[in-house]
C-alpha cells in the first residue's frame, strides 16, 4: 500500500497518537517501532514522507537515514528529544531534510507535513543541461558529468529553485520561504544544504562556478561554468 507518512518511533504511543491525528486530518499514516519493523513495511509498502526518531531500541535512526538514502530520496524529517546542535547537523549531512524538536505541537508538525507533501508532490516543469550538469525536474534526477547524484529531496527542492531562478540572488530569507516554506529556519541548516549541493555538482566545492554566495545577500545559481 501506498501511504502519504511512516511514522518510525519506538515511544508507541507517541507514534500511534500522532499517526492517528494524522489520519483524522486526511494524512494517511502507518506507525513503526524498530529498524526491523521499517525494512518489513517498506519491503511491501511505500511512503511519500518519513517522520524517523534518531534513538531506536535496535538501532540507530541515523543509520537507518543512510541505509534508506542508498534506496529512496523521499523527504526524511528527523524527530528527536535530543537538543545537540551536533545532532542536527548530523542529521542534515547524512540525508535528513529537517529536524523536528520533542515535544512537539500535533498541529505544528501535520502544518510541516502537509507543507512537505505538497512541496515535493508538485510536478516540475523544465529541464536544465549545459553540457556537463543536468537536471530532469519531472524525474527529479541530477546528472554531473554523465552520472547521476544522489541529492535528498529538500537538497533537490533547493537546486531546482535556484536553477528556476538563475543568475538573480535569491536571499536566505526567500530560500526559507519558499523552499523551507518555514521562515524560522536557521542559517545552519541552509549552508549545509547549500554545501552539499556544491560538493555534488561543482567540479571544486571549495571553488565553486555554478551556486555562488552573495555576501550578506544569498545565493545565486549562475548557469554555465564555462
Amino acid at each position: 500500500m501506498k501511504y502519504n507518512c511512516l511514522i518510525i518511533d519506538d515511544e508507541k504511543v507517541l507514534a500511534d497518537s500522532t499517526a492517528e491525528y494524522f489520519n483524522l486530518f486526511g494524512v494517511s499514516t502507518v506507525a513503526v517501532y524498530s529498524v526491523d519493523d521499517c525494512r518489513k513495511f517498506l519491503g511491501g509498502n511505500t511512503a511519500e514522507l518519513i517522520l524517523l526518531d534518531i534513538n531506536l531500541g535496535d538501532g540507530s535512526g541515523f543509520d537507518l537515514c543512510k541505509e534508506l538514502r542508498e534506496k529512496t530520496n523521499i523527504p526524511i524529517l528527523f524527530i528527536s528529544a535530543r537538543t545537540s546542535d551536533d545532532d542536527k547537523i548530523i542529521a542534515l549531512n547524512i540525508g535528513g531534510d529537517d529536524y523536528v524538536q520533542k515535544p512537539y505541537s500535533l498541529g505544528v508538525l501535520l502544518a510541516k507535513v502537509k507543507a512537505v507533501l505538497k512541496r515535493f508532490g508538485q510536478a516540475a516543469i523544465c529541464e536544465y543541461a549545459d553540457g556537463y550538469l543536468s537536471v530532469n525536474f519531472a524525474e527529479k534526477q541530477v546528472k554531473v558529468n554523465g552520472n547521476t547524484v544522489k541529492l535528498t529531496a529538500l537538497e533537490f527542492k533547493l537546486l531546482a529553485y535556484l536553477i528556476e531562478n538563475k543568475g538573480k540572488v535569491i536571499s536566505k530569507k526567500e530560500l526559507f520561504e519558499k523552499v523551507w516554506e518555514d521562515k524560522f529556519t536557521g542559517d545552519g541548516t541552509l549552508n549545509v544544504h547549500i554545501r552539499r549541493l556544491r560538493e555534488a555538482i561543482e567540479i571544486n566545492a571549495n571553488a565553486p562556478k555554478y551556486i555562488l554566495t552573495a555576501w550578506g545577500d544569498g545565493y545565486k545559481f549562475t548557469g554555465e561554468t564555462k
